[in-house]
C-alpha cells in the first residue's frame, strides 16, 4: 500500500525540466481507469441486448452490439482495444518508472531481479483468475491479459534500455520474424477435418495466403498444443475454443514498445502541443500502415491471435485513443471530469482482481437484501445489464474509498 502521490507509483510521473520534484501526468491515470472501467463493464451485455428481436433491424443497436464485443476472427471492435491499451500503457509507464528507479539510484542488476518478480505475480495472479470453482485442478492457462503483460514484461524491460532506433528496430523485427513465421506454417491438409481444431462447420475460412492464419490452425496453436500439455491438466489440451494463444504475448510486444516510445515522448522537455501532434502523427501512421498490409492481403486483422496487421491497427488506435486524453486533461486542462476515471486508474490490478473475483458475489447479496427481482427495474430483457451496471457500480466505490484514504495496491 502506497500513497498514490508518493514516488514510489511511478506509472503516472514525470519530471518536469524545470523541476526535480516530479509531476503527475493526470490524462494517463485517466486512460487507464477508462480502460479499465470497459473492461470491468463487461460491455453491459449490449451484444446480448443488440441481438433481442426489438433490435435487430436498429443499425445503431447492430453497431453497439458489434462494438461490445470481440470480432469472430478478423476485424476490430472497440472491445478488441482493450488488451492493445494495457500493454501499451504498461510500456509507457515502464519508461517513466525505470526513470525514476534510475534517479533513485537503484542499479539496472536490483531492477531487472524486481521485473522478473513481477513478471512472475502477474502470471500467477491470471493463472489463479482464469481457474474457476468448476475446475478441480489448476488451470493453466497463459492468454489472461495479466499472464501476456507478465510473459512480455522482461523483454520489454531489456528493450527500454536500448536506444529509440534500437526499440524501433527490435519493434519491426518482431514483427517481421512473427509474419514469416505463420507464413511459412504449412497449411492443413486437403479434407482435413476442421471439428477436430475446434472449428465449426458454419466457419467462414480464410482464402489463399491468409489461410496461413486461420483459426487453430498456425504455428502458435501448434505450439500450444506441445507446451500447455507440459503441465499437469484434467484432460490434453487440443484447443483454445476462443482461438487465443500463448505467444500472443510476442507480436503485443511490439504493442508494449510503441507505449516505450509513447512514454518517453511525454516524460520529454517539448511543449504538450508538440507532444500530443507528435502522438497523433505516430497513431495515424501505425493505423494506415497496419489497414494497409490487411488491404493486400499480406496478413489478416485478427486479434485473438494478435497478427503483426493487428499490432499496428490497434497500436494507432491505443496511440490516438492516449492523445486524445493528453490534449483535453493536460494540454487543455479539462480535468474535474476525469475524477471518476482517475480513481480507478490509480488501482488498475484492485479494480481487475474485484471484478473477477467479487462479481457473483456482489450479485446474489443484491438479490438477497432488495429482492429476486432487483435488477429488473427496465424489464426482464435488461436484466443482465443491470447486473453489470450495479456490480460496476460498487467496485468503484470500492476503489473510490480506498482513493479517499490515499490507498494503492501495485505489483
Amino acid at each position: 500500500m502506497t500513497n498514490p502521490h508518493a514516488p514510489g507509483v511511478e506509472s503516472s510521473i514525470m519530471k518536469s525540466p524545470d523541476s526535480p520534484s516530479p509531476q503527475r501526468l493526470l490524462s494517463l491515470d485517466a486512460y487507464r481507469g477508462f480502460i479499465m472501467l470497459l473492461m470491468a463493464s463487461a460491455g453491459f451485455e449490449l451484444t446480448r441486448v443488440s441481438r433481442l428481436p426489438q433490435h435487430l433491424n436498429s443499425k445503431l443497436w447492430q453497431f453497439i452490439g458489434y462494438e461490445c464485443d470481440h470480432a469472430d476472427w478478423v476485424g476490430c471492435s472497440l472491445w478488441d482495444l482493450i488488451q492493445p491499451a494495457f500493454m501499451f500503457m504498461v510500456g509507457v509507464a515502464l519508461t517513466l518508472s525505470v526513470a525514476n528507479r534510475r534517479a533513485r539510484g537503484e542499479g539496472i542488476g536490483w531492477t531487472f531481479v524486481h521485473a522478473l518478480w513481477r513478471s512472475l505475480l502477474l502470471v500467477l495472479i491470471a493463472v489463479f483468475l482464469s481457474t474457476d470453482s468448476k475446475q478441480t485442478q489448476t488451470n493453466w492457462i497463459f492468454t489472461n491479459v495479466l499472464a501476456q503483460i507478465g510473459l512480455a514484461y522482461p523483454f520489454l524491460f531489456l528493450i527500454s534500455f536500448a536506444p529509440p532506433r534500437g526499440q524501433w528496430l527490435a519493434a519491426f523485427a518482431i514483427l517481421a520474424a512473427y509474419w514469416l513465421a505463420f507464413a511459412l506454417y504449412p497449411l492443413p491438409p486437403e479434407g482435413f477435418n476442421w471439428k477436430s481444431a475446434g472449428v465449426p462447420d458454419t466457419w467462414v475460412h480464410l482464402k489463399g495466403f491468409e489461410a496461413h492464419w486461420e483459426k487453430n490452425w498456425n504455428i502458435a496453436a501448434r505450439f500450444d498444443q506441445w507446451f500447455l500439455n507440459r503441465f499437469p491438466r484434467e484432460k490434453p489440451f487440443e484447443f483454445s475454443n476462443g482461438g487465443y494463444q500463448t505467444l500472443n504475448f510476442v507480436p503485443s510486444l511490439v504493442t508494449m514498445i510503441f507505449g516505450l516510445r509513447a512514454g518517453a515522448l511525454l516524460r520529454g522537455d517539448l511543449p504538450m502541443p508538440d507532444k500530443v501532434l507528435r502522438l497523433c502523427f505516430a497513431g495515424t501512421v501505425a493505423l494506415f500502415l497496419g489497414d494497409a498490409i490487411a488491404l493486400a492481403g499480406l496478413c489478416p486483422n485478427v486479434k485473438r491471435i494478435w497478427t503483426p496487421t493487428f499490432a499496428l491497427h490497434s497500436g494507432g488506435c491505443v496511440v490516438l485513443m492516449l492523445a486524445g486524453f493528453v490534449a483535453l486533461i493536460d494540454w487543455v486542462g479539462w480535468k474535474k471530469w476525469a475524477l471518476p476515471l482517475v480513481v480507478v486508474g490509480l488501482n488498475p490490478i484492485t479494480m481487475y482482481c474485484l471484478f473477477q473475483t467479487m462479481g457473483g458475489y456482489i450479485k446474489d447479496n443484491v438479490r438477497r437484501h432488495f429482492g429476486e427481482h432487483a435488477f429488473e427495474m427496465l424489464g426482464t430483457d435488461y436484466t443482465k445489464s443491470m447486473e453489470r451496471a450495479v456490480v460496476l457500480a460498487i467496485l468503484w466505490l470500492i476503489v473510490f474509498w480506498m482513493y479517499r484514504r490515499k490507498i494503492v495496491l501495485r505489483i
